[in-house]
């Protein structure tokens, strides 16, 4: 099982026991440990991976960070852990930027279980930068998360590789965070630059408001469409060997592809978490997603005739998970897409019903 697979298998036990995980040593262990074993370091081993870190710091006697790693015995990454549910964008981790001055550890990382931020001193040097270089979710990642996450195994872990690549990567995040931010709030002065492109008459305030709504509208359509792009190029590579008989079309719901289909961020992350969900008992490569106006399918091999569920995620105000039952559907209510993580069971349930 490869590192991803890992992960997400470990996101979604967390789900899974998310009434469970009610404070912060519960998040230490399910997620937190179980991460950096995925990582290649043995929790196990007090000599590797060093829980209630301590070091004096000035007049600071005995505090503590929650785990140190050591490889081949020197100090590499400082971690801190916050409860379950803690936005780490404004969490404290003033033990962390301490810590950090006085070891000789390079990294340093601050976590809420399910989302790692890593820090270095590249600002400034043996000083703990305010904004992390890379930021990974185990909820939500792409390739290139895991092949960021994979310089921190123990295999790989290296320090000059790391930094070598990090102030790169901190600022590329930083500006794909700002462009995501500018498509999707559009500021005047975007809207302005946008208007002198294709507007030869004079920006006056009406023309600005004028065309402030049609801008927002164009930067989420070409988002959509770039999405829409992208996993249209998944799903091909993803699409099940010819050398596989596939059945006859039947009278279905699954409408067949249409060119003013939008495919959703949603229902992308929808189709992945059942992935993940079925990862572990079939090829993932079985199964695959036809998206038509009013819902997206999620089938097995391609086939109309193995439905595992259907997302109805167009409605603006509700979402509902189609669910099935000797082939029969029963729509359930969720509040957010990770609550599919709840039927875990049920989809293992159809897909092994279709004889595995």
């Amino acid at each position: 099982m490869d590192i991803a697979d890992k992960i997400s298998g470990i996101a979604r036990r967390g789900h899974e026991q998310l009434d469970h995980i009610t404070n912060e040593q519960a998040t230490k262990s399910a997620l937190v440990l179980p991460l950096l074993q995925a990582l290649g370091y043995d929790p196990f081993d007090p000599s590797e991976v060093v829980p209630e870190f301590t070091a004096d710091v000035g007049t600071k006697k005995g505090e503590k960070v929650d785990y140190a790693i050591r490889k081949n015995g020197e100090l590499s990454i400082l971690i801190e852990c916050k409860p379950k549910g803690t936005d780490l964008s404004n969490a404290q981790y003033t033990q962390l930027f301490r810590y950090f001055s006085c070891t000789e550890a390079k990294f340093a990382i601050l976590t809420n279980g399910f989302e790692y931020r890593f820090f270095s001193d590249l600002d400034a040097a043996n000083k703990l930068d305010i904004r992390p270089f890379f930021i990974f979710s185990m909820d939500d990642f792409n390739d290139s998360d895991i092949e960021q996450l994979k310089k921190f195994t123990k295999p790989n872990f290296d320090v000059d590789t790391i930094l070598s690549t990090a102030n790169r990567l901190k600022y590329t995040n930083l500006a794909k965070r700002a462009i995501e931010d500018l498509l999707r709030d559009s500021p005047e002065g975007f809207v302005k630059y946008v208007i002198g492109l294709i507007y030869d008459g004079r920006q006056t305030r009406q023309i600005i408001e004028e065309f402030t709504p049609i801008v927002k509208d164009a930067s989420s359509l070409y988002i959509k469409e770039q999405v829409a792009q992208r996993l249209k190029g998944a799903l091909a590579r993803n699409y099940v060997d010819d050398t596989i008989s596939q059945p006859d079309p039947v009278e279905s719901e699954v409408a067949a592809p249409e060119d003013d289909i939008i495919t959703t961020q949603e229902e992308i992350d929808g189709y992945n978490i059942v992935r993940s969900i079925l990862a572990e008992h079939l090829d993932v490569s079985r199964i695959t997603m036809r998206d038509s106006k009013t819902y997206c399918a999620i089938l097995l091999d391609n086939s109309n005739r193995k439905p595992l569920c259907k997302l109805h995620f167009n409605s603006k105000n509700i979402k509902r998970v189609g669910l099935f039952v000797d082939k029969k559907e029963e729509r359930v209510e969720i509040e957010k897409v990770s609550d599919i993580y709840k039927y875990r069971d049920r989809l293992m349930a159809t897909a092994q019903g279709y004889d595995l």
